[in-house]
């Protein structure tokens, strides 16, 4: 649909081992980066920010961000805009007031809240309690992947093709016994992950 311009797609992964993927900023400027570049009336709003901060010499504030990203997702007579923010428990929920992770879930609420009929979001996550505890009521429809067999039977299948692969020189001249302790033992301690 994206590919025939019958959609618009964004997606933010939120990578514990990258500090610029963490926060609510590096969120929001990725959205309107992406969804800027799959229409011309959303670019448009963007180069208009660009314009009002000096062309980039200032940084826009929070609050324009927001309103930037509101504009762009309530241009009237749009197609369907989905945004995947994948790995939401990877946002950090330790430093800050608030932190990092409860911005973005405020974000998400404040989306929602804008009742914007052609916007589809979808997050992944751990079942953290913090994060369930906002996008439970917020939700029209959940997937839990946590506990299902499924996924239980991918992780042992990933683990046991890294620890049986060849291209790994030290884990070929382990025993057989020692492999399959290390496969059980991953799997069953992968909590989902």
């Amino acid at each position: 649909m994206c590919d025939a311009g019958r959609a618009s797609m964004s997606y933010f992964y939120f990578d514990f081992r990258d500090i610029n993927k963490q926060n609510w900023r590096d969120l929001v400027l990725s959205l309107l980066i992406q969804l800027s570049a799959q229409s011309i009336r959303r670019c448009d709003i963007l180069s208009r920010l660009h314009f009002n901060h000096d062309s980039g010499v200032r940084q826009p504030n929070d609050d324009v961000l927001t309103r930037c990203l509101e504009e762009m997702l309530t241009i009237p007579d749009q197609h369907p805009i989905y945004l995947i923010f994948d790995a939401l428990d990877e946002c950090s929920n330790v430093s800050g007031i608030p932190t990092p992770r409860k911005r973005v879930l405020q974000l998400v609420k404040e989306l929602i809240d804008l009742h914007i009929p052609n916007l589809h979001i979808c997050v992944t996550s751990r079942p953290e309690v913090d994060i369930r505890d906002v996008l439970e009521p917020l939700t029209s429809y959940r997937v839990s992947l946590h506990d299902e067999s499924g996924q239980k039977k991918d992780i042992e299948d990933y683990v046991r093709s890294i620890v049986y692969s060849s291209s790994e020189p030290i884990m070929r001249r382990w025993r057989k016994e020692d492999k399959e302790l290390v496969i059980k033992t991953l799997s069953e301690r992968a909590d989902g992950m």
